[in-house]
């Protein structure tokens, strides 16, 4: 009798045990969960504030590009007019009226530059 009471308790103390370990890392888990996204608000407002909206140069002038004849300098040009601009007007071709700065860009020798 006295065996099942010991082991009775052992089994107590490691429940309990267990258990005030189970609601430490919850509790550092939520902590670290609220400075996640106290970071990610501060970091969102920064974006929103001192930053244009951004768009992956790569895919849109890949689109932009895929029917052209010269790709690669269709590619190089393209991709230094969206970083610039931070937009490319749909389709393969025209529709330049969807990004103005895109349109206005000129080389230097006075020709449209973004293709």
């Amino acid at each position: 009798m006295k065996k099942m009471n010991v082991v009775a308790f052992i089994m107590l103390i490691i429940s309990l045990l267990l258990l005030s370990q189970v609601l430490a890392e919850l509790s550092s888990s939520s902590n670290a969960s609220q400075i996640q996204t106290n970071d990610e608000n501060q970091t969102a407002a920064f974006k929103r504030t001192h930053h244009s909206h951004r768009i992956n140069c790569g895919y849109a002038c890949a689109r932009r590009c895929r029917e052209a004849s010269r790709k690669k300098m269709c590619h190089r040009a393209c991709g230094s007019c969206c970083a610039k601009c931070h937009c490319v007007p749909p389709g393969t071709s025209g529709n330049k009226a969807a990004c103005p700065c895109y349109a206005k860009l000129r080389t230097h020798g006075n020709k449209l530059k973004c293709p």
